[in-house]
């Protein structure tokens, strides 16, 4: 049994990702500070006999024993990771040293969650490893853009200097259950507004595209990164190399929620990249392994999980409805009645 630390462990991917070591029979430890990292995220995982939950800021030093890191500690919405922009970059190079340093104490292989924001707005498509990308250093989205790109110089610097084992992954568009509601990425809010009957947002035409990759897809493709041999390293690419545009993203969420929003537009927000489409010729030759899940089917399960919320809420505002005294100026019915119209 493998000691196994997730930093960032009670995000959106941290959170499958504890899910699916622990049914790997590994020991796992659970690292968060909880700042876009939900407690709900792991609440099923909590009474596992392998599973430990440590609330930790990534940009102090820990010191615990363990085998493997993999280091996905960072806020990766541009809603969250702008909010304290300073804390990001902290976060992403700080985290990074610290966990590099227990890495080396404890001889342990770590592995980066790296992004594919490294490339910023490419001027080669789709993106191969190889390319160093086209990023501005001075704008709104540099905080996580240079904040990773400084990080995977890091890891390479330990490999190189301390011979340490390290493996780094550039993580492409990824959805599924526990995205956070309200992080501002594309496809949790083309979700959300369409189950609450809202006007869908496109920045910018919606011709801007996108490859989309199912939670369960990438969280395979970290294990078996993770599993190489000690002299592979990467970067390597993981995504979906099927590209859409946001506005076919778009068009998909409608036809599968039954909603009946309308598209509006809003102008590109600044330094938004126009395509993003990955290269994954060396994950099929390295660690053999491509996306299974269509967008539709990782769709309808995404979908679904949001659902759960707002049919709990209806249910809840129906019971009051049907149960509240009636009263001569019906105040009672009326906030049912306002709140379905919300």
């Amino acid at each position: 049994m493998k000691k196994i630390l997730v930093t960032g462990g009670a995000g959106f991917l941290g959170s499958h990702l504890c899910e699916r070591l622990l049914a790997e029979g590994d020991d796992v430890l659970c690292v968060d500070n909880f700042f876009t990292g939900r407690k709900g995220n792991v609440a099923h995982l909590i009474d596992h006999p392998h599973f430990e939950v440590m609330r930790h800021d990534v940009t102090f030093p820990l010191y615990v024993e363990v085998d493997e890191i993999y280091n996905l500690a960072c806020p990766a919405s541009p809603i969250h990771y702008q909010f304290d922009p300073v804390q990001t970059t902290k976060t992403a190079v700080h985290g990074a040293i610290n966990m590099l340093d227990l890495a080396r104490r404890v001889k342990a292989k770590i592995l980066q969650a790296s992004t594919s924001e490294v490339y910023g707005d490419p001027l080669v498509h789709p993106q191969v490893e190889s390319y160093w990308g086209r990023v501005n250093p001075v704008g709104v989205r540099s905080c996580y853009d240079e904040g990773k790109r400084c990080a995977e110089t890091l890891f390479f610097d330990y490999w190189r200097q301390h011979k340490l084992r390290i493996k780094v992954v550039r993580i492409f568009n990824t959805y599924g259950p526990r995205m956070h509601p309200d992080d501002g990425r594309v496809v949790s809010n083309f979700i959300v507004q369409a189950l609450k009957g809202e006007d869908i947002t496109l920045y910018g035409d919606g011709h801007q595209t996108r490859s989309f990759c199912y939670v369960d897809d990438l969280i395979e493709a970290m294990i078996r990164m993770m599993a190489t041999p000690d002299d592979f390293t990467g970067p390597m690419n993981i995504g979906n190399p099927r590209e859409f545009t946001i506005a076919e993203l778009a068009d998909h969420v409608i036809s599968l929620t039954g909603s009946k929003s309308k598209l509006t537009h809003k102008p590109l927000p600044s330094d938004d990249p126009r395509q993003r489409q990955p290269d994954i010729s060396l994950a099929g030759d390295a660690i053999d392994w491509m996306p299974l899940i269509e967008l539709r089917e990782g769709l309808k399960r995404t979908i679904a999980y949001f659902r759960k919320p707002f049919e709990t809420e209806e249910a809840v505002f129906a019971h009051l409805a049907a149960t509240a005294p009636h009263k001569a100026n019906g105040k009672s019915h009326k906030i049912a009645a306002d709140h379905h119209a919300a």
